[in-house]
């Protein structure tokens, strides 16, 4: 205590008053002056203990505080009787576990990015060894046909690898929240028209049918962009999955509650293990051979559910995948 100045300076004066009190009081009587010696003793006392019991308990929090700021893992400030303290220790322990939590917050968030820095850097070096590999067999590949068929397949491995860092760009940007969302009524019909037209070509050569139920009145409040490539990004992962000879149906609904949008394939739909992570960032599936980089849904949930919407993913009953994408009224 006697560190702090204006406690020392609170002594001097309470002392100089005592003093001169107690002198004033001989003056008067002998009596006088005892009792402004007891009186002023018995009130320097108190006082003292008053005070070092605050101190002591303002010394336990910053020592608390102390092993804050060096990362303790357990943090205990106790309950105080006075007004004032109770007050600032409810304070400062709110203040900790706030910091806790961002401090645990910030851990997961490294733990994730080292986690995606490495799926990228995996997801990336598959086509960079195949093309690797392809660069070799032009090298000693003297006919013509052979060395058109693998130029066309590094051509389209280059056009995989610009998807994935396209796509990877769109999520960071997501995560970063500097993308800000139009809020424009869209005609679904339209939404569905727009998503599909890149895709119709490979459907017709691959003599995939196309079933679309969607009316022309249906509107719904949204990023016309940002869903159509959300829309694309399940389109894209229908035609992967049934391969040739296959059906697409596409059905809209629209009710007092939400606008629902399905999309059925006619593959083999979805394992049963795999269900809950469909929508993870580089989940690919159970099965070895299982094509994609796990980006697309992640993406698509992304938009979506950031408009305020919900999608979901499931196995349908007459075979096949369905993707359900909803938007509240």
């Amino acid at each position: 205590m006697l560190r702090n100045r204006e406690f020392r300076q609170y002594a001097l004066l309470f002392s100089l008053i005592a003093v001169a009190a107690a002198t004033l009081g001989f003056t008067i009587n002998t009596a006088a002056g005892l009792l402004t010696i007891a009186s002023t003793t018995a009130f320097g006392t108190v006082f003292f203990a008053f005070t070092k019991n605050r101190y002591d308990s303002i010394a336990h929090i910053s020592d608390q505080i102390d092993l804050v700021l060096h990362n303790a893992d357990h943090l205990y400030i106790g309950e105080s009787d006075e007004g004032e303290l109770s007050i600032l220790q409810s304070e400062i322990t709110k203040m900790t576990l706030r910091i806790r939590e961002q401090n645990d917050a910030l851990k997961k968030e490294k733990e994730h990015l080292a986690d995606s820095m490495a799926d990228i850097a995996h997801q990336l070096r598959t086509p960079l060894t195949s093309i690797n590999l392809i660069l070799s067999l032009l090298e000693n590949t003297p006919d013509e046909k052979e060395r058109g068929v693998l130029i066309r397949e590094t051509k389209e491995l280059f056009i995989q690898m610009d998807w994935l860092l396209t796509s990877l760009l769109k999520l960071s940007r997501l995560d970063a929240g500097i993308v800000f969302f139009q809020n424009e009524r869209i005609n679904v019909h339209r939404l569905i028209n727009t998503a599909l037209h890149p895709f119709l070509i490979p459907m017709e050569l691959h003599e995939i049918a196309l079933q679309v139920d969607v009316p022309k009145e249906i509107l719904i409040q949204g990023d016309y962009c940002w869903l159509s490539e959300a829309i694309q990004n399940i389109f894209k992962n229908c035609i992967e999955s049934i391969g040739d000879n296959g059906k697409i149906e596409i059905i809209c609904e629209d009710n007092p509650l939400f606008t629902e949008i399905t999309v059925h394939d006619s593959g083999t739909g979805f394992e049963k293990e795999s269900l809950p992570f469909l929508f993870e960032r580089f989940y690919r599936g159970k099965n070895a051979g299982a094509t994609g980089y796990g980006i697309g849904l992640a993406l698509c949930k992304t938009i979506i559910t950031r408009q305020g919407g919900t999608i979901t993913a499931k196995n349908h009953p007459l075979g096949g995948a369905i993707f359900a994408i909803r938007f509240p009224k």
